[in-house]
């Protein structure tokens, strides 16, 4: 299966090296606005070749599937374009800005005979799946707290008075769409749709969300979401039960996580011997290849699930962005 990618930031290496791992993507081309970063992009990962126009990059007969990972709301333009020339498209977290925008894309993707995927890595990681495994070992779960909060470089132009993409309302930025959500994906598949969700932002010069405090209610307890990119936390998150404690010391990788008692600790999770991004790959994959639409029906309902949340709350507190007018 021939690859191609947009975008030449570090999340694109790293997805490149992913797949080159997992071993059934070869990388045939990149894409770039500009001709030399493309082309060093190119040489620097291998790809066949290079494009800086992304018509022709969309029409070529030697490309299979496209990795986005533009700014993001860039994605659906460029989803879009990919989906009606009949490649698969995997486009990085968030998938897209709002729920208008996932609706047009999902049926481009169906008319075409194409597969969309959202990459949400967190999910597919080993250290995710024991977890749930393992989630029954606390009994009833009585509370939720799953933090997400990494203190920013960019935010640092945002006080030299930029704008960087990432806290931009034109570009859909801001923390919940971007670190907030690894843990409202988690929480979504662990524990299914809240039946209600609020969000207390804190608000930057930008007008987007620099952190806040997410609250899931549902019926027997509550998942409060902590995230921010103006702040650090060095806690770990924990799912407390009626007969025991999950701490998880890394939510977007679940490369650590333990289960707690009065009796002690054990181990449910340990670093994963692959890559990050290599289980999200694999399971696209996977999928791809065996055609199987029950795991890509399940995957498209979280992402849905995951999209009508991050949209609702951030418009209840007035977040409003340029894609929102369209």
């Amino acid at each position: 299966m021939n690859l191609g990618t947009i975008g030449t930031s570090w999340i694109t290496s790293d997805f490149i090296q992913a797949a080159k791992e997992e071993g059934t993507c070869k990388l045939h081309a990149v894409y770039s606005r500009s001709e030399q970063k493309a082309k060093d992009f190119a040489d620097t990962h291998g790809a066949e070749t290079y494009f800086t126009d992304l018509d022709q990059m969309a029409k070529s007969d030697k490309l299979n599937c496209v990795y986005i990972a533009s700014p993001n709301s860039m994605h659906v333009e460029q989803a879009i374009l990919f989906l009606e020339n009949k490649k698969h498209v995997i486009c990085e977290k968030p998938m897209f800005s709002n729920r208008k925008e996932w609706e047009k894309a999902i049926q481009v993707a169906e008319e075409n005979g194409v597969f969309l995927f959202e990459a949400m890595r967190n999910i597919h990681m080993p250290g995710f799946r024991a977890l749930k495994e393992s989630l029954d070992k606390i009994g009833v779960p009585r509370s939720a707290v799953l933090n997400y909060s990494k203190f920013s470089s960019r935010y640092t132009n945002v006080l030299n008075g930029e704008e960087p993409n990432i806290f931009s309302l034109t570009y859909s930025g801001g923390a919940l769409v971007d670190l907030g959500v690894y843990p409202l994906a988690a929480a979504i598949d662990l524990f299914g749709k809240p039946e209600d969700a609020t969000y207390y932002p804190v608000k930057i010069s930008t007008g987007v969300d620099g952190g806040g405090t997410l609250v899931l209610r549902y019926a027997n307890f509550n998942c409060t979401i902590l995230c921010s990119k103006i702040s650090t936390s060095y806690n770990p998150s924990e799912i407390q039960g009626e007969k025991g404690t999950i701490t998880i010391d890394d939510i977007g990788s679940f490369a650590n996580v333990k289960f707690i008692d009065d009796s002690g600790e054990s181990s449910i999770a340990t670093n994963h011997p692959k890559s990050d991004m290599y289980y999200e790959v694999e399971s696209f994959v996977s999928i791809m290849k065996e055609n199987d639409r029950e795991r890509y029906q399940a995957l498209l309902k979280h992402s849905s699930e995951v999209l009508e949340i991050t949209e609702k709350v951030r418009k209840d507190n007035g977040i409003v962005y340029k894609a929102d007018e369209k």
